[in-house]
């Protein structure tokens, strides 16, 4: 599912990017007869692909063995669904308070979209907002979490986009659903974005409706009793995605009140890059043009000479993007344009003391004078 970006100049449905039309279709939003043939056609495709996510769970369900521990705490951070949901300021969110207690935490995930030898994009991010917190990448995860240990001597592990991971044993998990598509249009993949069925929110420790803001109190009791019969164990969060601050490539930073008002330029390469564009409404910014590329895209000096030339014949002041595609585009300007990537943090509106209580739970596994 990659492509061309989008332009504003061309919004028909032939000149989106590939990304776009697969949402358009799975969507609904694509009508038409050819559209409904392809409807029918990724819902056939499915069917194997429900199968394979069927046989590995009860694998792992009625195969104990199957999982493997490693020592220290772990803590799982995933999504149900393809696409954003707000994992990387929610996997800071957690660092931070494991630090704050004095706890060596060290990430891990399987480095998704990297490059050969080379970190991705949410590695590059995570780096920049947590300086003292190690990242491994491996694709196998038993053997990064033992080399976490092994390496870093960590004391408790935060597994990034691992829900799906079932070998390695976590002690809490925790599943995001994004408030603007919980539920991934409703169908497995390829007819829509579930990496597996909703029951599967059984497994779940903690269930967080991110990017709560988004969407009414109606719709977000909707999703909650949706969900219910699947989550009656486990702890429900809502949290918001507020921006923090506006970044450079040099590290320099601005009040995100800065944008209000001000006519820019916006381009993203995320999952769910209509949250961005929400956010940025929100703001009072005038989006003059938005440029989409596909998730974890990674940007050449083609892209940024482009992206220059298209931002200086829009008559804006700046260019926005977020802070996953700043540390991919590295440069502190486009053409004679400044570069800001806006950053996004996380505040637990709901249910936050019931999730410091599971954390502290896990303090004496790894601090035993916590426990005393």
């Amino acid at each position: 599912m990659v492509g061309a970006p989008q332009t504003e100049e061309v919004p028909e449905f032939f000149a989106l990017s590939s990304a776009q039309k697969f949402h358009q279709i799975v969507s609904g939003q694509q009508r038409g007869l050819s559209a409904s043939l392809l409807r029918a056609g990724l819902r056939c495709a499915a069917v194997p692909y429900a199968c394979g996510v069927y046989l590995r769970n009860r694998r792992f369900d009625t195969k104990p063995t199957a999982v493997e521990k490693v020592g220290v705490p772990v803590i799982s951070v995933g999504n149900l669904t393809l696409g954003g949901t707000g994992k990387t300021p929610f996997v800071e969110y957690l660092a931070r308070w494991f630090r704050s207690q004095g706890v060596r935490v060290v990430l891990l995930s399987r480095g998704y979209g990297a490059e050969a030898g080379a970190r991705n994009d949410e590695a590059l991010e995570l780096e920049q907002r947590l300086p003292d917190v190690p990242h491994v990448q491996m694709r196998n995860r038993v053997a990064g979490a033992r080399l976490a240990i092994e390496e870093y001597n960590a004391e408790l592990i935060i597994l990034d986009d691992g829900f799906q991971h079932r070998r390695l044993a976590r002690n809490l998990d925790i599943v995001l659903l994004d408030a603007t598509v919980p539920f991934g249009y409703g169908h497995l993949f390829p007819r829509g974005l579930l990496r597996e069925p909703i029951s599967s929110l059984r497994r779940a420790d903690v269930v967080v409706l991110s990017r709560r803001s988004l969407v009414d109190e109606a719709e977000r009791h909707r999703i909650r009793e949706r969900v219910a019969p699947w989550i009656n164990q486990a702890i429900w969060l809502e949290v918001e995605h507020a921006p923090i601050a506006l970044r450079d490539v040099r590290g320099e930073e601005s009040a995100p009140s800065m944008l209000a008002g001000q006519r820019v330029a916006a381009f993203a390469g995320i999952g769910n890059p209509a949250a961005f564009q929400a956010t940025l409404a929100a703001l009072g910014t005038k989006v003059v043009g938005f440029r989409e590329f596909p998730d974890h895209h990674s940007y050449g000096d083609e892209d940024v000479q482009r992206l220059s030339a298209w931002a200086y014949g829009l008559d804006v002041s700046s260019v926005v993007c977020t802070h996953k595609d700043l540390v991919k585009v590295k440069t502190d300007e486009l053409g004679p344009l400044p570069l800001w990537a806006l950053q996004v943090g996380v505040r637990v509106t709901v249910g936050e003391e019931l999730l410091r209580a599971r954390l502290r739970a896990l303090l004496p596994a790894v601090l035993p004078s916590a426990g005393d």
